[in-house]
């Protein structure tokens, strides 16, 4: 947290860029689950992954980093799953500049 505070002192800072998965951002790995079961997500949303139990499960089983062909093929299901959302194209939707500012 202390390090998070110092990088970004201003909530007004939308330039500063912070890692999402801390000491293994470079690769696509079981990393991230073992930071949420540390305790050293980044995101609110991180910590609430272990406040269900079904969802803390699945965390605490990747974070032992046993279960890697599991893990890819949930992730290979669940982008195939994002690519069925409905998506807005034309007047509908819109690609926003800065992702926390409508155009």
């Amino acid at each position: 947290m202390a390090r998070l505070r110092a990088k970004c002192a201003s909530l007004d800072d939308n330039t500063t860029l912070v890692e999402m998965d801390p000491g293994s951002f470079r690769t696509f790995d079981l990393g991230y689950y073992a930071n949420v079961a540390k305790r050293r997500g980044v995101f609110h949303s991180d910590a609430q992954l272990l406040a269900d139990p079904s969802t803390r499960a699945y965390v605490l089983r990747h974070a032992t980093g046993a279960h890697r062909d599991e893990f890819f093929a949930d992730f290979a299901a669940s982008m195939v799953k994002m690519g069925a959302v409905g998506v807005l194209t034309g007047g509908q939707g819109e690609v926003r500049k800065k992702c926390n500012v409508v155009n």
